[in-house]
C-alpha cells in the first residue's frame, strides 16, 4: 500500500467526531478541580510534553518488536528497567510475564491503579513505516507472523509516560499510583486462563488494595483528540463457544440410511437466531450470537458422521448471558434429537465479562476528562467488543475509555479498524493518552483527600 506519512509530534490535537462508535454530543464543561490538583495541571502539561518524543519512540520500539501473549519478554524488562530508574517498585513475571509497580506519593491519599496490556496479534502487517514489524513466533504450534494490530504498544509507551510524569511530582503526590503491565489480553491458546484473570489470582491487586483502576484504549474509529467514555457497560462480554453435532456416516444417495449431522447443525444456526430473535427482552441490553465456523464431510458423495461449528456470544447483562447460555445448549440439544443425533454446546473457560464502568466513579471523573488539554470529551454507545479489563473493574470501581488515533482532518468512519494489518495510529493520540491517565490519577487523589 502507498506510504502513509506519520503526523508531527507537535501537530495540533484538533477533535473530530467519533463515527462508528457513534458518539452522542454532550456539552461539555469544565468545572474547576480540586485546589491540590489544580497545583500539579502545570507539572502535568510541562513533563508530558517534554517527554512526549520518548514516549513516541518507546512506542516504535515496541512496535518493532512485538510480543504474543505470555511472551512479552522483552517489552516487561523494558517497562522494568524504565521503572525502576522511576523509583517505583517492581515486581515482574506476575502472570509469566506481567509487571506490577508501586509508587507512593509524599502525600497520604488512596491508592490509585492504572493499566496497559501488553501483547501483540498473530498478524502479518502491511503498513509501510520505517519502524514496521518483521517478527515471527510460535503461536499454538505454528509459526506466525506478529504485529501490533490493536494498539497496545501505544498503551505500554502511554503508561510508561505516566510513570515518568508522576514520578516526577512524587512529593506533591497525594497518594499511591500502581501501575499494571498486562499480558495476552488478546487471549491465549487453547483456552487458557490469563492476562487480568491471572494476575489478579497472583495478587495484583493486593498490599496494597487499589480503591479505583482506570484504563484506556486506543481506537482507530475516533480522531486524535478524541476522549470517548460513558457509565455503566462499554464493551461486551465475550464468549467462544462450540457446538458438536453427532450423525451417522451414510452414502448420499441414501440419506435414510444414516443420520445428517449437516442438516441438523444447519437448522440448529437458524435456532439460535430465534434466541436472539424471540426469547431475549431486546430493550434491557442488546447481544449478539454468531457462528463464525461450520466444518463437516469430506466428499461430495458422503453423509458425514459429525459436523462441527463455533462461535462468539457477545452480552453486557449477566442475566441474559447465562439464559442465553442455557438457551443456546437446549435448543441445539432438542434439533438435534429431532433428527436422531446428538449436539453438545461448549463454552470456553476464557470467556471476558462485560467491561462496565462504575457510575458513581464515571460522573466523579466525567470534569476530569472534559478537563485534559488538548482534547475533547464525549459520551460513546457501547462496543460489541470485549476486554478483560472487566475483571480488573470487578474487583474494584473501574472506568475505561477510548482515545482517538485517527489523524485529524481524516474520515475516521474509514480509518482501517483495529486488528487490521493495514491498522495505523497517528502518533500525536499517546500524548493524549499520557494526560487524560495523569489527570485521572490526581485529581481521583485530590477529590479522596479530607
Amino acid at each position: 500500500m502507498p506510504r502513509r506519512r506519520l503526523p508531527s509530534t507537535r501537530q495540533l490535537l484538533l477533535p473530530a467526531a467519533l463515527a462508528t462508535l457513534s458518539l452522542c454530543a454532550v456539552a461539555q464543561t469544565r468545572p474547576a478541580a480540586p485546589p491540590a490538583a489544580q497545583a500539579l495541571y502545570p507539572l502535568i502539561a510541562q513533563s508530558s510534553q517534554a517527554i512526549e518524543h520518548k514516549v513516541i519512540a518507546w512506542r516504535r520500539d515496541i512496535h518493532q518488536h512485538p510480543e504474543l501473549g505470555n511472551q512479552e519478554k522483552r517489552t516487561a524488562a523494558l517497562v522494568a528497567a524504565h521503572l525502576k530508574t522511576l523509583g517505583f517498585e517492581v515486581r515482574e513475571n506476575v502472570a509469566v510475564t506481567g509487571i506490577v509497580a508501586t509508587l507512593k506519593g509524599g502525600q497520604p491519599g488512596p491508592v490509585v491503579a492504572l493499566r496497559a496490556d501488553m501483547d501483540a496479534l498473530p498478524v502479518k502487517e502491511q503498513v509501510n513505516l520505517p519502524f514496521a514489524s518483521k517478527a515471527r513466533a510460535t503461536w499454538d504450534g505454528k509459526e506466525v507472523d506478529v504485529m501490533h494490530a490493536c494498539g497496545h504498544d501505544g498503551h505500554v509507551a502511554i503508561l510508561m509516560g505516566v510513570a515518568e510524569v508522576l514520578a516526577g511530582m512524587r512529593d506533591r503526590l497525594p497518594g499511591t499510583v500502581k501501575l499494571l503491565f498486562q499480558p495476552a489480553e488478546e487471549k491465549l491458546p487453547n483456552g487458557e486462563i490469563g492476562g487480568s484473570r491471572r494476575m489478579l489470582a497472583e495478587g495484583a491487586f493486593d498490599a496494597p488494595r487499589p480503591e479505583v483502576v482506570f484504563g484506556l484504549h486506543l481506537m482507530s474509529v475516533g480522531n486524535t483528540g478524541m476522549i470517548g467514555y460513558k457509565s455503566g457497560p462499554i464493551l461486551a462480554g465475550s464468549d467462544a463457544f462450540k457446538i458438536d453435532v453427532k450423525g451417522r456416516q451414510t452414502h448420499g444417495s441414501q440419506p435414510w440410511a444414516g443420520v445428517d449431522p449437516i442438516v441438523l447443525a444447519s437448522q440448529i444456526v437458524v435456532g439460535l437466531q430465534t434466541i436472539e430473535s424471540r426469547q431475549v427482552n431486546v430493550t434491557q441490553e442488546p447481544s449478539v450470537l454468531s457462528v463464525g465456523s461450520f466444518h463437516a464431510g469430506s466428499r461430495y458423495n458422503i453423509i458425514p458422521d459429525e459436523a462441527k461449528m463455533s462461535g462468539t456470544l457477545r452480552t453486557y447483562d449477566e442475566g441474559m448471558r447465562q439464559f442465553i447460555m442455557k438457551r443456546m445448549g437446549e435448543t441445539a440439544s432438542l434439533i438435534a434429537q429431532s433428527g436422531g443425533g446428538t449436539a453438545h454446546v461448549h463454552f470456553e473457560a476464557d470467556g471476558y465479562a462485560a467491561t462496565v464502568n462504575d457510575p458513581a466513579l464515571t460522573a466523579k471523573m466525567a470534569p476530569s476528562l472534559a478537563r485534559v488539554p488538548g482534547a475533547r470529551a464525549e459520551v460513546i454507545h457501547k462496543s460489541t467488543g470485549g476486554e478483560d479489563f472487566s475483571f480488573f473493574a470487578q474487583a474494584v470501581p473501574g472506568l475505561f475509555v477510548f482515545i482517538g488515533a485517527t489523524p485529524p482532518g481524516q474520515d475516521a468512519s474509514k480509518a482501517e479498524p483495529n486488528h487490521s494489518p493495514r491498522f495505523f495510529m497517528d502518533e500525536a493520540a499517546l500524548l493524549v493518552g499520557v494526560r487524560t491517565l495523569s489527570h485521572l490519577t490526581v485529581d481521583y487523589m485530590a477529590q479522596a483527600r479530607p
